[in-house]
This record gives C-alpha cells, structure tokens and sequence, in this order.
C-alpha cells in the first residue's frame, strides 16, 4: 500500500471562501486506486514557505508520494513549481512533459501549465492542476507507473529490464 498526502493551494480556499472541489475529487479518485491510500490532505494558501515546509515534513514521514494541486499557473501567486524545485533532490521531467502532452490532446492549454514532479528521500512529488477535471485527468495518465517509481526508490523492485525484444 503507497501511502499519499495531497495539498491543494488555494488563497480563497484556505479562507473558507471556496470549497475545495480538486482535493476532495483527488481523495476520492486515489482512495479507489488499488495500493494507494490518501494518509494526509491539507489546504493551504498560495505561500512558498508554508508549501516548502509542508512537503519536507511529509517527506520526513512515511509518505510514499505528495500530490499537489493548484498554483501551476502564470498568476503572480502561482508558486508550486518555485516551491518544488527548492526542495527537490532530483527531478523526474518524463511525468509532467507526459503529462502535459497528454493533457494538450484534451485541452491545448495544458501546455501552458508549469508543474514539476520530483524526488526528495523517498516521496516523490508531483504538482497536479487546480482544476478539478484537469487534476483527476492528469493523475490518470501516470498513476500505473508511479508505483513502480516509489518501489525503485523504497529498494523493492530491482529487476527493472523486461523480456521485451527490441
């Protein structure tokens, strides 16, 4: 079982002054995920501190991997790249340039989206959309190779090669 936490960034939502559609679909679409289960959800502003500090100390707990959603965007507070890159060790581009090319098909737009996706310990990290379909759409593209991921980083998969011939 891969446990997840999920951070939604949303000023108006951490005032109270918008529900929080994306993280409650996103709970509900990991929760009934075979293997993943949602452990931690948090709303926080659109605060680079507050962000960073969220995922190290998720990081530093038995998180297997963080979605965020929101702030990907081209707002002056749209900051969730910014904040992942800080605190990243490495970063793993094949997720979001996936997961943008896949969300283009749908919408051209979704090239204008600037999430990341990385590794700190042995958590990675994606940064999903704000919008609600957007979000769920993107996770779906990437959730049945992401377990692997985390195996390799966690030392539980070693043979990674497959009998498949070129």
């Amino acid at each position: 079982m891969f446990n997840v936490a999920i951070i939604t960034l949303s000023d108006k939502g951490s005032k109270g002054e918008r529900k929080d559609i994306t993280g409650e679909n996103l709970v509900y679409f990991i929760n009934n995920e075979n293997n993943y289960e949602v452990k931690y959800y948090n709303m926080i502003p659109d605060d680079k501190v507050m962000l960073k500090n969220e995922i190290i100390k998720l990081c530093d707990r038995d998180i297997d991997l963080i979605l965020t959603n929101g702030g990907t965007g081209f707002s002056k507070r749209d900051i969730t790249p910014e904040a992942t890159k800080e605190v990243i060790e490495r970063e793993i581009p094949g997720i979001s340039e996936y997961i943008r090319m896949k969300s283009s098909e749908k919408i051209k737009r979704a090239i204008l989206s600037r999430g990341i996706s990385g590794i700190r310990k042995n958590t990675v990290i994606i940064n999903l959309p704000g919008s609600p379909k957007g979000a769920i759409e993107s996770i779906e593209f990437v959730i049945d190779v992401i377990g692997h991921g985390i195996d390799i980083l966690k030392g539980e998969a070693t043979e990674c090669a497959n009998d498949r011939q070129v």
